[in-house]
């Protein structure tokens, strides 16, 4: 039932920063949530909560830790308890509020660039080092992990790694061997582990999330991990996250470091995380049937009309990475498809220097509108040769 994901809708006139940071006559495939109508049930919940008419101070749903702890068991294989978790209002505070929990002044924090552009402001947000180190790109254009390169990264005051698992932007989901050569290198090097799987429940077969706590005790002694609903069931917009947190130690700072700054979820984004991971499994199936046939629409679009660029297919999210290296419009690409095809992209340098020559392109969308933007970036193209 994936018909229900054709509709057009009209965000222009819903405080959609998506839909209004570019002029109207530019098509927006950028930030990263969807086009799509929430699952029904989310939408529901909150209607009912509304026409309650009574917003006071409020407990979270009595089944909020449940339905979070039997997803995460159901869908990552991950065991967890009530005592294990945090809600935060995005993973991004959760990843600040990490960094400064247990790190000191001075310390450096470890990742891999092209990745999501909020990862290199929590450096300097805390008072931190930043020590990025590219992910490797191989021949065939897909990105992997070097763990020698990643090894040379790490300096004397490196303490904390920054894991992107889905990445963004380009797409990898990171095998089992990937990660346990991750946790080993943090281990050797004693270095914490914070980890973004906020795309974990959007990924494409054969590739397989594996959360970085289900790897064991001696990774979750230095670990934390989250993820939200807000990718999975387009709620971003309500400010809704989870970090899990499996060492008492570790969660007892963190929990020091939140303590009268981060407030309890909003109830009413309460409320839709709950029915979302209560009720929205039937609805997330249907999603990934819909967002495999765009991604592979795209790409073999791509691949037929627009040879010069090139893309991998995303093992998970609902990104596409845009090659552009080979164009005749390669110092730019941003500019040339927001000038020329009014297609409004993300930017591959906010990604870090790795990402110049690219841009990112969200299809998470109407295959119609995919197909419009591609078609407006395809005439671009053209018209510039």
């Amino acid at each position: 039932m994936t018909e229900k994901f054709d509709k057009m809708l009209d965000r222009i006139h819903s405080d959609s920063m998506k839909w209004n940071v570019y002029p109207q006559d530019v098509l927006p495939m950028w930030v990263a949530d969807m086009d799509f109508l929430s699952p029904p049930e989310v939408i529901e919940a909150l209607q009912n909560r509304v026409n309650h008419g009574v917003f006071g101070y409020a407990m979270n749903p009595k089944m909020l830790d449940e339905v979070v702890i039997q997803w995460a068991g159901a869908h990552y294989d991950l065991q967890i308890s009530t005592e294990n978790i945090l809600y935060v209002p995005g993973v991004v505070t959760g990843i600040n509020l990490s960094a400064r929990a247990l790190l000191n002044q001075g310390e450096g924090i470890l990742y891999q660039p092209p990745i999501y552009p909020p990862f290199f402001q929590v450096a300097s947000n805390g008072g931190f080092e930043d020590h990025p180190v590219d992910l490797v790109q191989n021949s065939d254009g897909q990105y992997a992990i070097d763990g020698n390169r990643l090894e040379d990264g790490i300096h004397p005051n490196t303490r904390m790694f920054l894991l992107c698992n889905p990445h963004n932007p380009v797409g990898r989901v990171f095998t089992r061997s990937e990660l346990e050569m991750i946790a080993e290198i943090c281990k050797r090097y004693d270095l914490f582990i914070c980890s973004d799987e906020i795309h974990c429940d959007l990924t494409y077969e054969p590739a397989h999330h594996t959360p970085i706590l289900s790897l064991g005790d001696a990774v979750a002694e230095r670990t934390v991990m989250l993820f939200a609903p807000s990718k999975t069931f387009n709620i971003a917009g309500l400010g809704f996250s989870v970090m899990v947190i499996k060492d008492p130690d570790l969660m007892q700072h963190v929990k020091q470091q939140l303590a009268g700054i981060i407030p309890h979820p909003d109830l009413l984004a309460a409320q839709a995380a709950c029915a979302a991971y209560q009720y929205g499994g039937d609805w997330l199936n249907d999603l990934i049937v819909y967002l495999q046939g765009n991604r592979d629409f795209m790409v073999d679009f791509i691949s037929a009309e627009m040879s010069e660029i090139s893309v991998n297919k995303p093992e998970g999210t609902f990104l596409a990475w845009l090659d552009c290296r080979k164009t005749s419009f390669a110092d730019d690409p941003y500019s040339f498809f927001l000038n020329n095809a009014k297609v409004g992209l993300n930017n591959g340098l906010d990604f870090g220097q790795a990402g110049r020559g690219f841009v990112r392109l969200n299809f998470a969308c109407p295959r119609s509108l995919l197909a419009e933007g591609l078609q407006r970036m395809r005439k671009a193209t053209l018209s510039f040769k």
